[in-house]
């Protein structure tokens, strides 16, 4: 024999996925945050390992380029030449410094070039070179001082290297050039970092979003499904309580008419088949709507489309619901001032529409139930407004109403029969009629659907007339 299998029921099992869900979630963000922030950390650190490189290049290339000592030969072959005291002799054979060989635009262009070999076209910096012995400038762009200042403030929003202008150890000239150091200062180095990661930093925020807008459809799915889980019961129990009304009086009816006194009485067996028939005819109507309902699941509705007249269709409707009218002890009042009320409509499913509004204002009724209708026209609608005194619904309701199945919860009211497939219908075929729909409700105090329409125009309606003229 075969096990039976237990699963844990929806209800039940939907928190522990939403739990699960949300810690996921939580830990992929977490995750990326720390990565991402980990990464940009040792960019940074690369950045500036790549700026401290083109600062050494430039400054070694600098010293090197910067000369020799002053030749004296052309002093000593001049007539009445005398030599220089050795006190001059000393400061005429000291190198010249940095500063004094080239200017500012050639020292940032050295820069610019061991930049470019690092891997860094287009930074921009702001350098000097700076006397350490005398501790004062020898050479510095405009915005140098500003960009310090603030390094000072707040060193990790700029980033400064500086290094050494001196000749190699060993040189002959190594104690003989003045003590200069060049120093670059580059701005906003996370924000270039930030600049340098934005791909990788877009495709992290993108791929993580995909992520949360799964889970977003994942919820939003099982929620759904919840939610269309118990209007299936809604329904299953509607549609047995339906059908096991009308099935139960065909059977009553069908078993007194085996008895030997009504089969002698002719008018009892008409009033049992006439009961018979009505039955039937309402079961076949519960089994119409159910397929009128696969049909637009299926989006299969073919419109037959003909000129009609709005007032003229809505006085029939009314008349025809003045039995259950009279039921409820309620009246149906019309006020049909729209000038212009022809439109191009299918006449069963027109007709089914302004009926299920009527039927739908009937069924959640109280005591006294007034139905007023309206109508007024545009030179290219027409607006039809059904207004009742009903039971009305909240805001909720009001939301949910043209959900396929779905009910309003009617309180102490038990009478209310079918299963939520009327307004549904009546959305599509509004909608399928190049209409609009809107509802207004306040709970206890009634409804108010109104409808627009567009009006047949002029010629096509005079077309429509002639052709009608012409087949008669």
């Amino acid at each position: 024999m075969g096990r039976i299998k237990h699963y844990l029921p929806l209800k039940k099992l939907f928190p522990v996925i939403i739990v699960l869900i949300t810690l996921s979630l939580i830990g992929i963000i977490y995750i990326q945050y720390n990565w991402l922030r980990i990464m940009l950390a040792d960019r940074q650190e690369e950045f500036s390992w790549k700026v401290v490189s083109g600062v050494i290049d430039a400054s070694q290339q600098l010293v090197q380029q910067k000369g020799t000592l002053p030749s004296l030969r052309s002093y000593r072959s001049r007539p009445g030449f005398r030599f220089p005291s050795e006190q001059l002799q000393t400061e005429l054979m000291k190198p010249s410094g940095v500063a004094q060989k080239f200017s500012e635009f050639e020292v940032a262009e050295k820069l610019r070039q061991a930049f470019n070999t690092q891997g860094l076209p287009k930074l921009n910096f702001e350098f000097a070179i700076i006397n350490t012995t005398l501790e004062r400038y020898e050479m510095k762009t405009r915005n140098y001082e500003q960009m310090l200042a603030e390094n000072k403030a707040d060193s990790s929003r700029n980033l400064e290297a500086y290094y050494p202008l001196q000749p190699a150890s060993g040189s002959d000239w190594e104690n003989l050039s003045p003590d200069e150091e060049l120093s670059v200062i580059v701005p906003n180095i996370k924000r270039i970092v930030l600049q340098q990661m934005r791909w990788m930093i877009i495709g992290a925020i993108f791929f993580t979003l995909m992520i949360i807008a799964a889970f977003y459809v994942t919820i939003y799915a099982l929620l759904r499904q919840k939610k269309l889980s118990e209007i299936k019961n809604d329904f299953i129990n509607n549609m047995t309580h339906e059908f096991k009304t009308p099935l139960a009086t065909i059977s009553l009816a069908v078993d007194a008419l085996k008895n030997e006194k009504v089969k002698n009485d002719a008018t009892k067996m008409e009033y049992f088949r006439d009961i018979i028939k009505e039955e039937n005819k309402r079961m076949n109507k519960h089994v119409e709507t159910i397929l009128q309902a696969a049909v637009m699941d299926r989006q299969e509705i073919t419109l037959d489309k003909r000129p009609m007249h709005v007032h003229d269709l809505i006085e029939e409707i009314v008349d025809n619901h003045q039995l259950q009218l009279e039921e409820k002890q309620g009246a149906a009042e019309c006020y049909l001032n729209a000038k212009a009320d022809q439109v191009e409509a299918d006449p069963v499913h027109f007709r089914n529409l302004i009926s299920n509004l009527v039927d739908n204002a009937i069924k959640y009724s109280k005591d006294n139930l007034l139905i007023k209708i309206y109508t007024q026209s545009t030179n290219k609608s027409i607006q039809i407004r059904v207004e009742d005194n009903g039971i009305g619904m909240n805001k909720e309701t009001v939301k949910r109403i043209f959900e396929k199945f779905y009910r309003a919860h009617t309180g102490n009211l038990h009478n209310v029969k079918g299963f939520g497939l009327g307004l549904s219908y009546v959305k599509a075929m509004v909608d399928a009629h190049g209409g609009r729909i809107k509802v207004e409700s306040t709970l206890g105090k009634g409804s108010v659907f109104t409808l627009d329409f567009p009006l047949l125009k002029v010629k096509e309606a005079k077309h429509a007339a002639a052709d009608s003229h012409h087949h008669s």
